[in-house]
C-alpha cells in the first residue's frame, strides 16, 4: 500500500518473534521482566524491548534480528552508522526496485470459524 511512497513506510520489526522466555539462574522464569499480572512487562522487560525495537530499526531489512536476548546489557544498544544515519526500510535497504507482490490474498480461516471461536471464548470464560 505505501511500498511507491517517497515520504511514508511501514516496516515490519520481527524482533520479538523468536524471543524465548528469560530464565533466572535455577532455569525457571526470571519473572523480574513481568509485572505482578504475569502478562505484562515490567519496567526491566519494557527496557528490553525497547532496546531491542530500537535496534530492529537501524538494521537493514533482510537483515533484521528475530529474537531477543533478554541480558538486561546496555551495551547492547547500537547507535545509527554514520555511513547509514537514518531508519532502514525497504527502499534504503536495497529493496526500492522490486517487485512486490501487493495482490490481496484469501484467508486460509474461514470469516465464520473467528466469529464461532470468539463467542465460544466468551462463554467459556463466563463459566
Amino acid at each position: 500500500r505505501y511500498e511507491q511512497r517517497q515520504d511514508f513506510a511501514v516496516v515490519i520489526q520481527p524482533f520479538f518473534r523468536n524471543t524465548l522466555l528469560p530464565l533466572d539462574g535455577t532455569s525457571k522464569p526470571d519473572m523480574s521482566f513481568f509485572a505482578a499480572d504475569c502478562s505484562h512487562f515490567s519496567v526491566r522487560g519494557y527496557a528490553e524491548m525497547a532496546m531491542a525495537l530500537w535496534n530492529n530499526m537501524l538494521e537493514p531489512v533482510g537483515e533484521k534480528q528475530t529474537y531477543n536476548n533478554f541480558t538486561h546489557d546496555r551495551s547492547k544498544l547500537r547507535c545509527p552508522n554514520p555511513e547509514k544515519p537514518f531508519l532502514s526500510t525497504r527502499r534504503n535497504s536495497g529493496f526500492g526496485n522490486s517487485d512486490v507482490n501487493l495482490e490481496k490474498t484469501e484467508s486460509s480461516v474461514p470469516y465464520w470459524a473467528v466469529i464461532v471461536t470468539a463467542v465460544a471464548g466468551v462463554l467459556v470464560g463466563s463459566l
